[in-house]
């Protein structure tokens, strides 16, 4: 499939042939009852390497399999509150979310106002200033407290840590 005159090849010990013509790479990968493996097609002239497909298919699983090992996917976490949440349940909502902080996730915390509530929206926001004071410590505020219709939102991330 290799459709270049001529290549750089490396043997199946690993060292350099130099550049070579494509059918003579082929012959000797042939010969040894291994592939000629294309490695970098960008290069002039490109690279191949004589080695086993099928090995070198299952290596390159792997090392996707270890980089998605790597990875850390951070989830979004959301915590409720009210206007008139009681200083108990305000506690309990605030230790939850410095949990899911302490977890590496970002918490979503949303204020609900109802009915009546809505007509003092300031200790809305009074609740929310007081929440960023809590978590001060732990975690920075990535979108400021925004009220969005009935509701407050505010976006809390970890701080970095070195």
């Amino acid at each position: 499939m290799i459709r270049v005159p001529e290549i750089r090849c490396i043997d199946e010990n690993g060292e350099q042939m130099g550049i070579i013509p494509t059918r003579q790479a082929l012959i000797r990968a042939h010969e040894a009852g291994l592939d000629l493996v294309e490695i970098s097609a960008t290069t002039t002239p490109p690279v191949c390497r004589i080695m086993d497909h099928g090995k070198f298919k299952f290596e390159q699983e792997k090392k996707k399999k270890e980089q998605k090992k790597k990875q850390i996917a951070a989830k979004l976490k959301e915590v409720k509150f009210h206007v008139n949440i009681g200083d108990h349940d305000y506690q309990t909502k605030l230790r939850h979310t410095h949990d899911f902080i302490e977890g590496g996730d970002r918490v979503k915390v949303s204020l609900m106002f109802r009915g009546r509530e809505n007509a003092h929206r300031e200790l809305g926001f009074e609740l929310m200033k007081r929440i960023i004071a809590d978590c001060a410590e732990v975690a920075t505020i990535e979108q400021a407290p925004k009220l969005m219709g009935r509701n407050i939102y505010m976006m809390i991330v970890p701080k970095k840590t070195k």
